[in-house]
Order: structure tokens, then sequence, then C-alpha cells
């Protein structure tokens, strides 16, 4: 059913006009569910296209009609893996793309802190690692680029906080229950 609707559904997306009652994650599972990377190769490579090409063009739009990371949650359950995409954003050396980077760090701190994924997982089979690589991803990608910018010293404290574990992350004075 999935490939009869995409062309109305991709317009819907791309438009702002499709968001689900649970998030753009659903929507990822959707196409994980339509297994679309087992349909003949022309129309997988279709899919694939789309999700690149929005995805890119997402991150460098002041302001795209799905949030950021709503589109990284999608595009993450629709192939079961952040790396791919997480790559063209590290590749981007963009004024834009760093405050999507704010935002999303921003949205998904204290999920992340919680060693819980920053959406439902409807289709990962290792949330776990799905979780850890972008944790992973943030801590050694978000200080380089937000150092410059004003007005994130927080977020930086925070996104530090990630690569802490146990006692370190919990007794620091920067962890967001410990501030007064």
């Amino acid at each position: 059913m999935l490939r009869r609707v995409l062309p109305q559904l991709a317009r819907a997306l791309v438009g702002g006009s499709g968001e689900p009652v649970s998030g753009m994650a659903e929507v990822g599972a959707s196409f994980a569910r339509g297994r679309w990377q087992e349909w003949p190769a022309p129309q997988a490579a279709a899919v694939e296209e789309f999700l690149h090409a929005w995805w890119a063009h997402a991150l460098t739009d002041p302001e795209p009609a799905v949030p950021v990371h709503g589109l990284l949650a999608l595009c993450t359950e629709a192939s079961a893996t952040p790396g791919p995409w997480l790559a063209v954003w590290e590749g981007l050396d963009d004024e834009v793309a760093d405050r999507h980077l704010a935002e999303t760090a921003g949205h998904w701190e204290y999920d992340l802190l919680d060693d819980r994924l920053p959406w439902n997982g409807w289709r990962l089979d290792d949330e776990e690692a799905v979780r850890a690589e972008l944790a992973a991803w943030l801590v050694r990608h978000v200080p380089a680029r937000l150092r410059a910018r004003d007005g994130h010293e927080e977020l930086l404290h925070r996104v530090r906080l990630l690569g802490l574990t146990g006692p370190a992350r919990w007794e620091d004075p920067h962890w967001p229950d410990r501030r007064s």
C-alpha cells in the first residue's frame, strides 16, 4: 500500500501537512513496515533519493516544514540507522544547519541524559545502540559547532554530560537536577 500512496504522502510530508499524532518517527516506521528497501531497485532507489533530498534540504532550510529532529527520527526509523543522516549533517558547515543542531540537541538532551531514545522507537532492532550513536555524535559535534555561537553555554554543558556515565554525570554541578 505504501507504494500506492507514497507520491501523495511525500507531498504532504514535505509540505508540513502530514504530521502524525505520535510524531514523525511513526511515519518512518510506516516506511520500514512497507519494507521499501526490498522493493524493486528503481522504486527503492527513488524512496532513498527522496529521503536524502528531503533531509539535505531541511538541514539548510531556516524554517523547514518538519523540524529537523523529527525528520531525523523519521529517516532513522525508515532506514534503521542514524549513520547516513548524521554523516550528511556532519559534512555541512552552515549556520542554519548549526542552528538546527542546537535546536535538536536542546529538544533531545533530557531524554538522552536519562539514557532514553528521544522518540518512540517503533521498528528499531536495537534502540540502545541508536541512542548511544546519537549521544556520541552530539558529544563529538555539538561543542565544536556551537562554541563559536553565543548563548549555548548551558546546552554545551548538558551535551558534555552525555559523554559521562554514572556518578560522574549525576554529580556534575551542571546536572539538570542539581541546578538551583
